[in-house]
């Protein structure tokens, strides 16, 4: 934390809005454009205080409630780097960290590889499904023609 809390931009612009309240009423009599200034000058510079403050507290809440995990400390030990996490208290090596990634990737690949079987036993099933209609397809053809063929050979033993 800086000089006066962080608050010296809200304290800054404090004392000016304050001087200029002060030096309003005597400078009432002299100009009706400074006072046509003064009217506009001093609420800004009080809106100003007034943001700078709202701010600085704003900035001062998060900053204060960060997450545990942003707070997290890293230690260097001799040949290897560990990291130890505020919340646990537990330190990991990055070997080990390589090992766990290693072993993960060869999970991840396997899983792809499996997904690539599944993928092609789908297709392969697509294609089956697709056979088995057009065989259906062509059955109810061939019921159609004899059914036909029935109708024509009923028309022609009644027409003789």
């Amino acid at each position: 934390m800086g000089y006066l809390g962080n608050h010296l931009a809200t304290i800054s612009t404090g004392i000016f809005a304050a001087v200029l309240t002060g030096l309003w009423p005597y400078f009432v009599d002299m100009a009706p454009i400074l006072n046509f200034v003064f009217i506009m000058a001093v609420p800004i510079t009080w809106f100003l205080v007034f943001t700078c403050w709202i701010a600085q507290k704003s900035a001062d809440y998060m900053h204060n409630h960060a997450p545990a995990h942003a707070h997290s400390e890293k230690k260097s030990l001799s040949n290897t780097e560990t990291i130890q996490t505020t919340t646990s208290g537990s330190q990991v090596s990055l070997t080990e960290i390589k090992q766990i990634q290693n072993e993960l990737s060869s999970e991840l690949n396997d899983l792809k590889e499996s997904v690539k079987i599944k993928d092609s036993e789908i297709e392969r099933l697509n294609q089956e499904i697709s056979n088995l209609q057009t065989l259906v397809q062509i059955e109810s053809l061939k019921t159609e023609l004899a059914n036909l063929k029935m109708l024509a050979s009923e028309r022609k033993t009644k027409g003789k």
